[in-house]
């Protein structure tokens, strides 16, 4: 078998085995997943060179693998190809440009998709903004804020801090709904 893995996540056979006959001939195996629950699996499991994922996907979503790649630092690093017959649709959810990831619309060629994986590798290299996840114990202290601005309209600050706190408790009501869909599913997969 290849050294290099490459797992393609694509809910249409058809698809993944075009994929298959275009991929230049190289030292590769090809893994596929069929719905976002398989390709999550696999990316956990395998030691992958390159992602070629579908944005419209059943079980879990392209966007929702697409977010799980994006929150783990060691799958940042593995080139990533979104593709999509519905360039709208991803556009909804991502803004162009695409920093750190390369995206080909459906149906596409073989020098189209060559392109598009060397573009995926040159940007999975470029190093990542640090995104700070502040403490939500700091958030919820705005004296900290008031005590640093003389002069600022102090009702204001407050009003934002508690705008801050609800957002705060939102989020971290939605990572646990997250976490409670991830485990559902898992536990579904098995």
């Amino acid at each position: 078998m290849g050294s290099n893995k490459i797992l393609v996540i694509d809910d249409s056979r058809v698809i993944r085995a075009r994929l298959k006959e275009m991929l230049p001939p190289g030292n590769f195996e090809l893994l596929e997943a069929k719905d976002g629950v398989e390709g999550l699996k696999l990316i956990s499991q395998e030691s992958l060179s390159l992602i070629m994922l579908d944005f419209l996907l059943p079980k879990l979503s392209g966007w929702e693998v697409f977010q799980q790649i994006q929150q783990n630092h060691h799958w940042q690093k593995i080139p990533l190809v979104l593709m999509s017959g519905r360039k709208e649709e991803v556009l909804e959810k991502i803004q162009e440009p695409f920093e750190y990831f390369e995206f080909i619309s459906k149906p596409f060629e073989q020098k189209e998709l060559v392109a598009a994986i060397k573009s995926a590798m040159q940007k999975a290299k470029l190093p990542r903004k640090k995104v700070v996840v502040s403490n939500p114990t700091v958030i919820q202290e705005p004296t900290v804020i008031q005590g640093s601005l003389d002069n600022a309209n102090l009702s204001e600050i407050e009003l934002l801090n508690q705008k801050i706190t609800k957002m705060q408790t939102e989020i971290n009501q939605l990572k646990k709904q997250m976490a409670q869909l991830i485990s559902w599913l898992h536990h579904r997969a098995s």
